[in-house]
């Protein structure tokens, strides 16, 4: 009865992912078309304790191929203790002394107003409330911006009838084998996100890279309903767009538009990234990221148990050797065309080792969720 349970589970898990997989091929890749830029944005970027990446994002601010008479900077202050603020100017008294042209004008520093247990969407709501465009995209202080990014979100928006837009991020770190299992982790995730838009059920996005129309925000009552919930100022908002409009949601699978960001620095503060990224699932709207958490869940609690169940020969070898090259398989698909996007096939090589750990990693995560709080810059936040 074990046996055919757990063969059960890993049939649903390869159906699922093979169908994610299947969307994956639906969401074509984008390319620019040199198109007259149209679309404005108020791009905002809450900040806390960032001095030390300040620097590379106001560069990359700076750097972007878009005119300034159609964008604009809201830096959003969320009571940061550190030299943000000071960076922040040191940064933009360089940018005038060397160039009239910079895009020092069109940015604005302004301090959160909290009204919620959510740091993150006040401090968006905040720099919503004060926008002059339509169009909000967001993304995170630690994060730089490529060159064409505006103008990818500018010709998709031209070229299509759209309400929100999920763009790429990429994870990058000094080369070890934790950056590369922390990659393959975040390109799971990716490749999932974009399957999941390419059947029109989109799981999750990521605030580092999104975009959606501020009358829109505005529509659903911005994050009225979750914001007692630290993060998920992405997520819960796509779920709320998504209902108010699947055919208008979007991912753009462009390579001028992918975001960087950095992997974690230890396992300590991986583990608290997951913690609060976690947190987020048992408060999903929708029944299918909760019925695939489910299965992906039960799935790598078959995988930490094959072992012991072969050892109290409950299992065959055979049988759990043909069950973990299913996850193994189908997971490699999914994950080699998501790091063939981002470029980034090198880490492929971990990926062997990587899948052994990360259903215990997976497990051990889980089981301490309902028990700990999550550190989040310099915060203590409940579940």
């Amino acid at each position: 009865m074990l046996v055919s349970i757990c063969i059960i589970i890993i049939l649903i898990y390869l159906i699922l992912i093979g169908w994610l997989n299947n969307g994956f091929n639906k969401i074509k890749d984008f390319k620019l078309q040199d198109l007259k830029p149209k679309t404005k944005f108020s791009i905002v970027i809450p900040f806390r304790n960032e001095a030390e990446n300040l620097t590379a994002l106001l560069k990359s601010i700076d750097n972007l191929n878009y005119p300034n008479s159609h964008f604009e900077v809201i830096l959003v202050d969320d009571e940061s203790e550190d030299t943000s603020v000071e960076i922040i100017n040191k940064v933009l008294d360089t940018f005038r002394q060397k160039s009239r042209n910079t895009r020092t004008d069109i940015i604005t520093i302004i301090n959160n107003n909290r009204t919620s247990d959510s740091p993150k969407k006040d401090a968006i709501t905040s720099a919503i409330k004060i926008a002059k465009y339509n169009w909000i995209i967001t993304t995170d202080a630690d994060c730089t911006l490529p060159k064409y990014w505006l103008d990818s979100y500018d010709e998709f928006i031209q070229t299509n009838n759209t309400l929100a837009i999920a763009g790429p991020v990429k994870f990058t770190g000094l080369s070890s084998f934790f950056t590369r299992f922390q990659i393959l982790d975040s390109l799971s995730l990716q490749g999932a996100t974009i399957g999941s838009f390419g059947i029109k059920k989109p799981l999750m996005c990521n605030g580092a890279n999104f975009a959606y129309s501020k009358k829109g925000f505005e529509q659903v009552n911005g994050f009225e309903d979750n914001n007692r919930i630290a993060s998920g100022d992405d997520v819960f908002l796509l779920q709320k767009l998504s209902e108010k409009d699947i055919s208008k949601i979007h991912f753009l699978k462009s390579e001028n538009a992918i975001v960087t960001t950095r992997v974690t620095n230890g396992f300590t503060e991986y583990l608290q990234q997951r913690l609060r990224w976690a947190s987020k699932t048992t408060n999903y709207k929708y029944w299918f990221p909760k019925f695939l958490g489910l299965i992906v869940l039960l799935t790598n609690l078959v995988m930490v148990s094959v072992i012991p169940l072969y050892i109290l020969e409950i299992l065959q070898g055979k049988t759990a050797v043909l069950l973990f090259l299913i996850k193994f398989s189908i997971d490699l698909l999914l994950i080699f065309k998501t790091a063939r996007f981002y470029k980034q096939e090198s880490v492929l090589l971990s990926y062997v080792f990587a899948s052994f750990i990360y259903p215990f990693i997976t497990i051990y995560i889980t089981a301490i969720l309902p028990f700990l709080s999550f550190k989040w810059k310099g915060r203590t936040f409940k579940r």
